[in-house]
């Protein structure tokens, strides 16, 4: 585990103090936005299966009806941004086979 050198110039923090917590918090959300990362990859390779087994069963790439349920479940979570994320989600996930 690195060190924490988070000092107020970097955090925009008032206070050592509270210069460590943010830093702190700082490299936790850098390993959430690692998983994240992680987690959409799989999440792409895991669609374009789904879109090979669709295309070649004479089906379109796309689903609309299902992205349709995918935006709803993000907004319904996260509210309107979440529509947003989904919808940047999605794109990442189409047409890559």
């Amino acid at each position: 585990m690195t060190t924490n050198t988070a000092t107020p110039e970097k955090t925009g923090a008032r206070t050592d103090e509270a210069a460590t917590l943010i830093g702190d918090a700082r490299e936790r959300i850098d390993a959430l936005d690692d998983r994240i990362i992680g987690l959409i990859q799989e999440r792409m390779a895991v669609s374009a299966v789904i879109q090979e087994a669709r295309i070649s069963s004479g089906g379109r790439r796309v689903n609309l009806n299902r992205e349709m349920e995918v935006l709803g479940h993000y907004r319904d979570a996260l509210g309107k941004p979440g529509t947003a994320l989904a919808m940047t989600m999605l794109e990442l996930c189409r047409g890559r086979i």
